[in-house]
């Protein structure tokens, strides 16, 4: 390999890396990724699949959920894809390798990893029974657009794996590093955790909160019924004041008017998340985002394998 590298420029280099990555893919079981992540897809979409894009709370959690898988597949991609070879990589960089040409070729690599992993969660959301909308805001199909946004995520949360790869000795201590990883994420998408302060802005740099963002907006959440409140009134109906029941007298007088339909979108009008908002503009705006970590993240991997000859750990 020393001497293939030695003379090569830097595509033919990128051609050499790809095939031993596709070599690896299939030799040494990296294939049992794709599987694996159709596995967490099908737990996941049978958990909450069932009222994704009905109501809002069904498409956050929906959302949210997805968010977790994607971030979840990208991670486990790429987290030992350099560690465990970083003796290899050290050897070859001072025998002529481009540190350039080796991320490309991880990125080429992760990149049709991450496209096979969403078209396995859309299948596996289709299967589960999950109806999808059928027009998109950017193309004129909605499961592209829903696809592509997967896709980003999942490469975006890939990419900042890679780093972490790059930047670690050994894949045991990537392997500790990453559920704090994933932690982070979960806890700064600003999905289910209140962020204030400073702490609000570590939500601009993570993956899960313009997925979450992206998605929802995908998904016209801020157009959708908020059921929350009318299933906690619901629950009083029981409730007796003076010998009497009011609540259970204003739910029947709702239910025999056909009123509650509109009672709930009502109330998901006073629920409204502006990030949330379906506008062209909204959905690009996050794909950029997205793209901003995924190449920042690439960056930087090869800017820590650059120094990797210093590396006396």
């Amino acid at each position: 390999m020393n001497e293939a590298l030695r003379y090569r420029g830097r595509a033919a280099q990128t051609w050499i890396y790809l095939k031993k990555l596709a070599r690896m893919f299939v030799y040494h079981n990296d294939w049992k990724m794709l599987p694996m992540s159709a596995l967490i897809a099908g737990l996941v979409t049978f958990a909450v699949g069932g009222s994704l894009f009905h109501t809002q709370e069904g498409t956050f959690s929906g959302c949210f959920a997805l968010v977790c898988v994607c971030i979840w597949n990208g991670f486990f991609n790429s987290i030992q894809s350099v560690c465990r070879e970083r003796p290899v990589i050290k050897r070859e960089h001072r025998s002529g390798l481009h540190i350039t040409s080796y991320i490309a070729a991880h990125m080429i690599y992760q990149m049709a990893l991450c496209i096979l992993e969403t078209v396995i969660l859309l299948f596996i959301c289709n299967m589960a029974g999950i109806a999808f909308p059928t027009e998109g805001v950017i193309t004129p199909v909605f499961l592209v657009d829903y696809g592509i946004s997967m896709f980003l995520i999942t490469y975006a949360a890939d990419m900042m794996s890679l780093m972490i790869s790059s930047l670690v000795r050994n894949t045991t201590t990537a392997m500790t590093v990453m559920p704090f990883m994933l932690i982070f994420q979960l806890i700064f998408s600003g999905g289910f955790v209140k962020l204030e302060g400073s702490a609000a802005n570590l939500k601009s740099i993570t993956a899960a909160k313009w997925g979450l963002q992206n998605l929802c907006a995908l998904s016209d959440y801020n157009n959708q019924p908020m059921v929350t409140l009318w299933n906690t009134i619901w629950k009083f109906r029981s409730l007796e004041i003076g010998g009497q029941q009011p609540i259970k007298m204003m739910t029947d007088y709702i239910a025999e008017n056909n009123m509650r339909d509109q009672i709930l979108l009502e109330c998901g009008k006073y629920n409204l998340n502006p990030d949330y908002v379906k506008e062209a503009g909204n959905i690009l705006h996050c794909w950029g985002m997205l793209l901003v970590i995924i190449v920042v993240f690439a960056l930087l991997s090869v800017i820590l394998l650059e120094f990797i000859d210093r590396d006396k750990r």
